[in-house]
């Protein structure tokens, strides 16, 4: 109402008329003919609001003409489908993931866990204070540089900002953001390394190998000897170890989520094959006498997971007959490994026994380098390794273990040269002096 009469606002175009021709924009309050005695009140608030839009609450303006501009561009956001009420922006970005993006987050458990883990200690004590709405550009840009000082890994740092820009896109597609900030050209991510990956020399692999608990041994000769995975090695089964044909068939690995442990299918949700040499089948057995496999029963495909418990007769487990935990085992059993080995330096004099040196480059997935280094020096085929390797492409080995190759480029160097020297010659015979000229 406006001066105690209905105005209703002319159409942007004749296409919105169906949409703005219920709107009405209205003072607060009914204006009356009488006098009327002024209180503390007056001239406070909004005067003109603007209802009766469907599923967006009434909004006030102080003046007309504001009510007026807003209501015409909200028409024509809305006949493009881009319309966003700024007061949706208003949920703070902590509680927009808590109560909108958590629960509805997908992924297997082991990236649920990475997920939660990155929004809790490097995307909320940041951010999580500020209103959607005022998540700009200028606010990622400093956070962005915050985090070049505190996340040392620029791998780790581009996952924290994917996982940002998820959220934020989750929340365009909620219609709490008209667009999503991380996508402003002058949000600059951190270019992604090109890290190769490093294998140790043989040497140092053996001398580990030879220094870790027997219990233990069959871990590194099965990394280093076929490539698998931590998880994968300490979810082997006698059942998957086919003797006859020379292969392990990987179906399965162990897992570890706030220290509760579960059965999960391999990476990627993807079973393989893997060619087991015979110094590894050896091995194998050798184990098998020594320490026999013990059935362990855990949850299948979640830690909570109690109704989809699963049994498997494993190779690896603790002296107690329990599934072997990664974080467990890294502590108490490879990190001493490395430090008898001479890679790490011993225990500071007075340290917990936990308490090791870092050694970011050394864990147990280094095996796994040095198998596909050896492969490929070998002469393997790329495309025979990415299956024993359980890479989603070729294209993934190449870019991981091209480096490993020293004989790339030199086998087509010879052909060219023996092509064209092979040539050059005959054209040399031909038009010698002592040829017959014609």
């Amino acid at each position: 109402m406006v001066d105690g009469r209905a105005e209703q606002l002319p159409a942007a175009d004749a296409s919105c008329d169906a949409v703005v021709v219920c709107l009405t924009l209205c003072s607060v309050g009914p204006i009356r003919r009488h006098a009327l005695e002024r209180t503390a009140r007056y001239g406070k608030g909004k005067r003109y609001k603007v209802a009766g839009i469907p599923g967006v609450r009434d909004r006030s303006f102080d003046t007309l003409e504001d009510a007026k501009a807003w209501l015409r561009r909200a028409a024509t956001d809305e006949e493009r489908g881009e319309f966003v009420d700024p007061r949706d922006g208003s949920i703070t970005l902590a509680d927009y993931i808590a109560l909108h993006w958590a629960p509805g987050r997908g992924g297997v458990p082991k990236t649920q866990d990475n997920q939660e883990r990155r929004a809790r200690l490097h995307i909320v004590p940041h951010l999580g204070e500020l209103p959607l709405r005022n998540i700009t550009a200028a606010e990622l840009r400093a956070y962005i540089a915050t985090l070049e000082t505190t996340v040392s890994s620029v791998d780790y740092r581009r996952g924290i900002l994917s996982e940002l820009s998820s959220i934020l896109e989750a929340a365009v597609d909620d219609k709490r953001l008209a667009r999503n900030p991380m996508h402003a050209k002058s949000v600059r991510w951190p270019k992604a390394p090109k890290e190769r990956r490093e294998a140790w020399p043989l040497e140092r692999a053996l001398r580990v190998r030879d220094g870790i608990s027997p219990r233990h041994r069959i871990a590194v000769v099965v990394g280093l000897g076929c490539g698998l995975r931590q998880g994968e090695v300490f979810g082997l089964s006698p059942e998957d170890i086919d003797y006859a044909r020379g292969v392990l068939h990987v179906r399965r690995q162990v897992q570890a989520i706030k220290g509760r442990l579960y059965f999960a299918l391999p990476k990627g949700a993807k079973t393989r094959i893997v060619d087991m040499p015979s110094s590894v089948a050896d091995e194998l057995k050798r184990h098998v006498e020594a320490f026999p496999p013990v059935e362990v029963e855990l949850p299948w495909g979640r830690p909570e997971a109690d109704k989809q418990r699963r049994k498997f007769s494993l190779l690896l487990t603790t002296r107690f007959g329990n599934a072997v935990a990664v974080n467990t085992w890294n502590t108490y059993t490879w990190k001493p490994a490395l430090a008898k080995a001479g890679i790490i330096p011993p225990r500071a004099k007075g340290a917990k026994d936990w308490q090791w040196e870092a050694a970011p480059k050394d864990g147990f997935h280094v095996l796994r380098h040095t198998y596909a280094s050896i492969m490929l020096e070998a002469g393997e085929s790329v495309v025979t390794l990415a299956r024993w390797l359980g890479h989603s492409s070729p294209a993934v080995t190449l870019g991981y273990y091209a480096h490993f190759m020293p004989e790339a480029g030199s086998k087509g160097r010879t052909a060219i040269d023996g092509l064209l020297g092979r040539t050059g010659e005959e054209h040399a015979s031909r038009n010698s002096p002592d040829s017959p000229q014609g």
